[in-house]
């Protein structure tokens, strides 16, 4: 009997490993692709701000492996609504568009003019002017862990205006910048301020900023409506992999298919001025 026990046990165990190595096929939804456009106009406080360039590019189905999905031969301008002026970007066929003599003017409204494949896309935003950052103080008291470094800065905001601020922080040597948003709801004309930290790992002591690591951080003034779109791409970014975390949704921006409604690009059209600089942790 225990042998038969035995010899039961270990076929229905083989019939459960074999069973394993079977290929579910699922069929995955994919939706045609839309064009991507990436339009910050981004005028460094104390420069000219002439120069800008906007990306052009198709979406892909999440599983497809192409690489090159540039747009070439679209036709890309900006005009200032104001003054009437119309800044014509150059196709460096490649999917960047260039200009060397744009005129930012804060407070001033500009749209943006994508034509491609015949339909037409426009978006319009405000040039939001920015405050410039003082003091960049390092501390290890200013986070949320006493053990690591930090950096605050600090910078006035207006009184009497509604004012939102977006921050990019970017460690040398990082891939990507990190972003944060902030308002003036519940603070306006106040000194502000923002610090940034990196989590201590016990098992790399690189993780956590250090002596010697620098940093660059950019402060944006930016648009109300801009605040609410980048601040939930934000908030959908954080929440990967958290179980508990509300399903992410698609998120429109500002760029309007005036030819077809239902193809609408993705991406976003801003302009905004910004301060930056770079810290170097004592």
């Amino acid at each position: 009997m225990k042998k038969y026990i035995k010899l039961t046990t270990l076929l229905m165990l083989f019939i459960v490993l074999i069973s394993c190595d079977d290929k579910i096929d699922i069929d995955v939804p994919e939706a045609p692709p839309r064009l991507v456009i990436e339009a910050s106009l981004d005028w460094e406080k104390g420069t000219t701000g002439n120069n800008q360039t906007i990306k052009l590019s198709t979406s892909t189905p999440y599983f497809d492996t192409t690489l090159n999905t540039s747009v070439i031969g679209a036709t890309v301008s900006v005009r200032n609504n104001n003054s009437g002026a119309v800044y014509n970007f150059v196709d460096q066929n490649d999917g960047i568009y260039t200009i060397d003599n744009f005129v930012p003017v804060i407070n001033d409204s500009y749209t943006l003019t994508v034509i491609h494949d015949g339909e037409t896309y426009t978006a319009t935003e405000n040039m939001m002017a920015v405050t410039p950052i003082m003091n960049p103080t390092q501390s290890l008291e200013g986070g949320f862990d006493d053990e690591v470094l930090d950096l605050t800065i600090f910078f006035d905001d207006p009184v009497d205006e509604e004012n939102f601020y977006m921050v990019s922080v970017k460690e040398e040597g990082d891939l990507f910048a990190e972003l944060e948003t902030q308002s003036d709801e519940f603070t306006n004309g106040n000194t502000q301020e923002e610090f940034f930290e990196k989590d201590r790992d016990d098992e790399d002591e690189t993780a956590e900023y250090n002596p010697g690591d620098t940093i660059n951080v950019k402060l944006f003034g930016i648009s109300q409506r801009y605040y609410n779109y980048i601040t939930l791409l934000v908030e959908q970014y954080d929440s990967g992999g958290d179980p508990f975390a509300t399903i992410p949704a698609e998120i429109k921006g500002n760029c309007i298919n005036e030819t077809n409604e239902a193809n609408y690009a993705f991406g976003y059209f801003r302009v905004t001025e910004f301060e930056q600089i770079t810290y170097t942790f004592q």
